[in-house]
């Protein structure tokens, strides 16, 4: 909205994570700096706790973008709200171990295995597993059992848990010595101050476009610190607010006073919103409450009649207008009620359609067949659209950040229905068609019932696929080259020439986005590397909200 009017190229405030906004205070370096000596020395168990919007999801993409894949295998668990053995499969899945049959034994014995394998290779396994308060004792039990997996000298996998500060009440519980005793490495992420959080203001702005630094006076600043106390969320927040109220006042210039519009609009959202009621009130509604109690007492026969005839109706009003807030159980059955009622060559023609609308792609048209194995290929082809297929878990498909259809097996639909990923909303994805009357699920509730396949489209538009290794210059490269150039990952000459430079700054690319850094221009990395560039209208999961 305001992109034009303050000649930003972004909006410099997003709250979804992008590589090229990170920012590390003094207090995020040194709780990198305690992480990353606990993985190299093997420390075993590492614990990192935060408020929330502290950042530590920043850090911990920061720290897995730093581990170079060939001395380090790596996976990132997000809000594990699951059972002992769904962990162990969404680990499993993570590193790229498969198992039939998926009981706890042969779960634990294949990465094990995995373990062992890479131990040889002389590589560190290192597990991070995020939102680690919401974890059942079961499930802790379970991480602890994965942590005695090691050799005679040293531990197979490294463990990060990350969490709120519950986390640390938690793991000080009697019932939980044996894994506290475990954690070598503790660290709490303490908000940042305000020099900081002014760098930190800055450094967006410049990423977004904005190079004068006198977009935001200093008392605006001051005015943002008090507000957020530090936290990177919340000042995200506030200085999205503030801009926007300067634009609405066609005001170039955030003061304190429009700090302050911006930050008073964003507390009359109910996030924010705390109730405060004026002590002058309390006389007034104490004689208001003698006035009912009085009227109550002479006129209770009648009201009671009246109650007993309006009831009924009012409870149905209610129940029409709320709908219930279903979970587990009920959720199983209402997508297996609710999406197996759509065969699955219409489920796949529909989340093909949603697709294709955010690639302004032509739709597939009514009551024509749809193979879901291999005739959504041929269709988006033919649109000019490159289908990919995937396998993993909600972190792996966040990666690549693009609107995707999950494959969901219902067993008594039998074949196939599809759900699309369609954004991002702060702990949540969103999701078409909806299940329940909700489109906002969190991603345990989603995990539970997706086996880990989907597809999703994207576009080549430069043709850069066939790029690779070249003797002689080849346009493919130089603009690969042009490309990285623009996300900030290479700096050498235009040559066309798929030379060391070029390759390491694939892989620099690669790392920074979380993806294995071979050094090979893939599909991933394509898709990543457009997304990235500000030439190119790509959908993503941070806008393309429904």
């Amino acid at each position: 909205m305001y992109l034009d009017f303050f000649n930003f190229r972004e909006k410099p405030f997003n709250l979804t994570p992008d590589p090229r906004f990170i920012f590390l205070s003094k207090n995020h370096k040194e709780t990198f700096a305690h992480l990353l000596y606990g993985i190299n020395n093997r420390a075993g168990f590492m614990a990192l706790t935060g408020e929330v919007g502290s950042g530590k999801t920043t850090v911990l993409r920061a720290l897995l973008g730093q581990l170079h894949t060939e001395h380090h295998r790596t996976a990132l668990i997000f809000n594990p709200c699951l059972s002992p053995i769904e962990l162990l499969q969404n680990i499993n899945r993570e590193f790229g171990i498969s198992v039939d049959p998926p009981h706890t034994s042969s779960l634990l014995e294949a990465l094990n295995q995995y373990l062992l394998q890479q131990n040889a290779a002389d590589r560190t396994v290192v597990l991070v597993i995020d939102e680690a308060q919401n974890l059942e004792a079961p499930v802790l039990e379970q991480i602890r059992l994965i942590s005695n997996l090691e050799t005679d000298r040293e531990k197979l996998i490294q463990i990060v848990l990350s969490g709120q500060p519950e986390l640390g009440e938690i793991l000080a519980r009697d019932d939980m010595r044996q894994l506290s005793q475990r954690i070598t490495v503790r660290y709490h992420l303490w908000p940042m101050d305000f020099e900081d959080t002014v760098s930190y203001i800055r450094h967006r702005l410049d990423v977004a476009g904005d190079r004068d630094h006198i977009l935001f006076s200093r008392r605006a600043l001051k005015r943002i610190y008090r507000f957020s106390k530090g936290l990177p969320r919340l000042i995200n927040v506030a200085c999205d607010r503030a801009l926007l109220a300067g634009y609405v006042r066609s005001k170039k210039r955030i003061t304190s006073r429009i700090a302050a519009i911006g930050i008073e609009d964003m507390r009359k959202n109910a996030i924010f919103r705390k109730s405060k009621r004026p002590l002058t009130l309390i006389p007034a509604a104490i004689a208001l409450a003698g006035l009912i109690s009085a009227g109550l007492y002479f006129n209770w026969p009648a009201l009671l009649d009246y109650a007993k005839a309006w009831l009924p109706a009012t409870e149905k009003e209610a129940k029409t207008a709320v709908p219930p807030v279903i979970t587990g159980e009920e959720l199983s059955r209402a997508m297996a009620d609710e999406l197996g009622k759509t065969p699955e060559s219409e489920s796949a023609r529909r989340a093909f359609n949603t697709l294709a609308g955010f690639w302004k792609a032509p739709p597939l048209p009514e009551g024509g067949p749809v193979n879901p194995t291999d005739g959504l290929e041929r269709a988006a082809l033919g649109r000019k659209l490159l289908p990919y297929r995937f396998s993993g878990n909600l972190g792996a498909l966040l990666r690549l950040g693009h609107p995707a259809a999950l494959e969901l097996t219902l067993p008594d639909a039998g074949g196939k229905r599809f759900i699309v990923v369609t954004g991002l909303d702060h702990e949540h994805i969103l999701v078409d068609p909806p299940i329940a009357g909700r489109n906002s699920f969190s991603f345990s509730e989603i995990e539970k019932h997706w086996a880990g396949d989907g597809f999703l489209f994207w576009r080549d538009p430069l043709n850069l696929l066939p790029a690779g290794p070249s003797e002689s210059g080849t346009e493919p490269v130089k603009r690969l080259q042009e490309l990285l150039k623009e996300t900030g990952s290479y700096s050498g000459p235009l040559t066309g020439v798929y030379d060391g430079d070029t390759r390491s700054a694939v892989k620099a690319f690669q790392s920074s986005k979380g993806i294995e850094a071979d050094g090979i221009v893939g599909a991933q990395t394509l898709m990543l590397l457009y997304a990235s560039s500000n030439r190119f209208d790509i959908p993503t999961l941070s806008t393309g909200q429904k």
